[in-house]
């Protein structure tokens, strides 16, 4: 009796590490499924819809009047010498225009057929009108666009393809949209669109902290030449800015704060008192992309997809 006395004690403390073990384990389950999927509102989700088609009804505006001359078939840089390694089961402008061949419509008006299809669909996002059709339509189109006219595309055709994909699939019609005042959707705070606000954000964690190691790894973003290789270039410089020479701190102050806003990036959005001051940090970075390089397609998207992720609040109102 003496002996199993002695022992009890033990037995006794043992019980209670499982049981704190449990509870701790607990926690950390239900903290990961709210992380995850507690319900949320759609409302940075309708932000995400609206600014996407919004920027790209701007990009397609921009370039409508070189379609041809950017896509055709004889445009500068002409079908028959664009790259072959694009599968055969990707929609592209030269399969289109196989499939209209047979009708009897030209290679011309197949990318004027296709083009005139995205910017409806756009349209379509923007108010929020048979969204989901419109999100794969515009999908398509825009990757028909995309992978034909691969010599005049850039970051921006790459980041409106992804978020276009992510229209298809995200509850983007739950506010703000024509869907929901006909009653076809619900604006009620659901799980899916937690989840979906969660793979914009880790998706933009991945994408700023991958480009900042890059940039670190090399000299120019360290002494500032980056920059002003950047805002030399003829084809990109909005301002003459050859006075930077005379002050190359300047430079190298920008590019480090640019290191530091994109490394710092998925270390700092989801404290809420670091948050909002990093969104406008990184999107401000977006908007002098924009003045002083004059990428205004690219700045617009890239400020959208953060003030969804970010700015919106997520959490359903009272």
């Amino acid at each position: 009796m003496t002996t199993l006395a002695r022992r009890l004690p033990n037995t006794t403390g043992l019980v209670n590490a499982v049981s704190q073990t449990a509870d701790l384990w607990s926690s950390i389950t239900r903290a990961a499924t709210n992380f995850v999927a507690k319900p949320a509102s759609p409302r940075p989700l309708a932000m995400l819809r609206i600014g996407l088609a919004a920027a790209l009804l701007y990009q397609a505006f921009a370039f409508s009047g070189s379609l041809l001359d950017l896509y055709g078939s004889r445009g500068i840089v002409q079908w028959n010498v664009l790259p072959m390694g694009t599968p055969r089961e990707m929609p592209t402008l030269t399969a289109v225009r196989h499939w209209l061949g047979f009708l009897g419509v030209s290679a011309d008006d197949s990318v004027r057929l296709v083009f005139y299809t995205y910017v409806a669909s756009l349209v379509c996002l923007l108010l929020g009108w048979q969204t989901r059709v419109a999100a794969v339509a515009a999908w398509l189109t825009q990757m028909a666009i995309k992978t034909t006219g691969q010599t005049a595309i850039y970051g921006v055709d790459e980041f409106a393809h992804i978020a276009l994909f992510y229209c298809v699939w995200m509850p983007v019609a739950g506010a703000w949209s024509m869907d929901r005042q006909s009653g076809r959707v619900s604006d009620k705070p659901t799980a899916l669109a937690r989840l979906a606000v969660r793979v914009l954000q880790l998706h933009l964690c991945i994408v700023y902290f991958s480009s900042g190691i890059e940039k670190a790894s090399g000299e120019q973003w360290w002494n500032g030449e980056a920059i002003w290789r950047a805002v030399m270039r003829a084809d990109l410089a909005m301002f003459d800015l050859s006075w930077l020479a005379n002050y190359p701190i300047l430079a190298m102050l920008g590019c480090w704060a640019t290191l530091i806003v994109e490394i710092g990036y998925p270390f700092m959005i989801w404290h809420r008192w670091t948050r909002l001051p990093w969104a406008m940090a990184t999107i401000g970075l977006h908007i002098g992309i924009g003045i002083f390089l004059g990428l205004w397609s690219f700045a617009a998207v890239m400020v959208v997809l953060n003030v969804a992720a970010l700015v919106v609040p997520a959490e359903p109102e009272a």
